[in-house]
């Protein structure tokens, strides 16, 4: 027999794990319903900067090049959202 085998057997407790005594729980913090989703309030991009439209579009996957135009930037945006609207 193992030594592993031996202390299964005789129920003995390692004595890292002598001294705990507390437990802990997790609160569940999902969402309700993933299923669901949530209609964020339409975005103004012409109240946003390159900058600001850029990193907006890296969130829903696409890159920008700020080297075009905002209007350039703003259309090709708004072109791939309703891209992937559609999918």
């Amino acid at each position: 027999m193992t030594r592993f085998t031996e202390l299964l057997q005789t129920g003995e407790v390692h004595s890292a794990y002598e001294n705990v005594t507390t437990t802990t729980s997790v609160s569940d913090t999902a969402p309700a319903s993933v299923e669901e989703p949530v209609n964020p309030p339409p975005l103004d991009f012409n109240s946003m900067s390159k900058l600001e439209l850029e990193s907006f579009g890296r969130t829903i996957g696409i890159e920008l090049d700020r080297r075009l135009s905002k209007n350039k930037l703003i259309k090709q945006l708004q072109e791939h959202i309703e891209y992937m609207e559609t999918l």
